[in-house]
């Protein structure tokens, strides 16, 4: 790119503080902060970062923004964007694949304690101020068995603290090994019986959708807990639902759901071996906007010199 050619970028006014004070000269920034702005001032810009928790909003802003070159993000799942679209256009999209890995990581490790301690019976009891005589969950990690589904940012980072906490951990990538620590696409599901949990942290894809439908659920012990911080589609809600009531499986700890937000009349907010915790693994934090700002400051050096930018999407692949 020519030295003296300015770009146009409309980034997000929430990471005005973080982005700011390093922007370069080259760049004429329009800084939005509704919806209304981000269509507005996503036209004519040759960088968009164009975030929303309304899903069709962005993706209408995407789509008015017809001169983008590179499309920031700092959601992992893209699957509300016409991706396909964007490749056709030529527009680079970068996401925030790991910016939350951490806590999300964290957040399982949470949701597996809580459930083996059965700790929210613990609660409950505190806000009855009653004292209870004998712990409501027996269950210890260690020597305990675990399946996850994905092995990006989150499944390497939640499998490192399983494994500092004495779990055997399986994981499922795209190929095998003869290890069988590691599993392939084909392979998993004949295993599933021998897993206390199962974790999944896989992308949303048209391959990964009701990944875990009625037929997986009954292959899992009774005993097996389902532990979701995918994306909701990735799981068959209904056949989960069944399989709860059945007491087939011991329990579901689900970050996302489907829809979101739950409606208040769901069922699942009613069964004790379900626990809803409306996605806020990622949000379990307070650096998501500084390693997002700084990801974005990294990607605009490479930009400007003709670089490939990191944490691109496979706009085919979808993730």
């Amino acid at each position: 790119m020519p030295d003296h050619e300015t770009v146009i970028a409309t980034l997000p006014a929430a990471l005005r503080l973080y982005l700011e004070p390093e922007l370069p000269s080259w760049l004429q920034t329009r800084w939005w902060s509704s919806r209304e702005e981000a269509l507005t001032l996503g036209r004519g810009a040759q960088i968009g970062w164009l975030d929303m928790m309304d899903k069709d909003a962005m993706a209408a802003a995407v789509n008015g923004a017809t001169d983008l070159r590179w499309l920031s993000s700092m959601i992992t799942g893209m699957e509300h964007l016409p991706l396909l679209d964007l490749q056709r256009r030529g527009v680079t999209v970068t996401n925030g694949a790991g910016i939350n890995a951490i806590t999300i990581a964290e957040y399982v490790v949470m949701g597996m304690l809580t459930i083996a301690k059965g700790y929210r019976e613990v609660v409950q009891a505190q806000a009855r101020r009653e004292w209870l005589r004998d712990a409501p969950g027996k269950v210890e990690l260690a020597g305990s068995r675990a399946l996850v589904l994905g092995y990006g940012a989150i499944g390497q980072l939640l499998t490192q603290r399983l494994q500092a906490f004495a779990v055997d951990v399986t994981v499922v990538r795209r190929r095998g090994d003869a290890s069988g620590a590691v599993l392939g696409p084909d392979q998993w599901r004949a295993r599933l019986g021998e897993f206390d949990w199962v974790i999944l942290a896989v992308p949303a894809t048209p391959d990964t959708h009701h990944l875990i439908g009625a037929s997986e659920l009954a292959a899992m012990k009774s005993s097996a807990v389902l532990l979701n911080v995918a994306r909701g589609s990735v799981i068959d809600q209904d056949a989960l639902v069944q399989a709860l009531q059945a007491r087939s499986i011991g329990a579901a700890f689900l970050d996302v759901v489907d829809p979101e937000p739950l409606p208040a009349d769901h069922v699942l907010w009613s069964l004790d071996n379900a626990h809803v915790t409306m996605h806020l693994s990622g949000r379990s934090q307070d650096r998501m906007f500084e390693r997002a700002a700084r990801r974005f400051l990294d990607n605009l050096v490479r930009y400007r010199a003709g670089e490939a930018l990191q944490h691109q999407v496979d706009l085919s692949a979808g993730y």
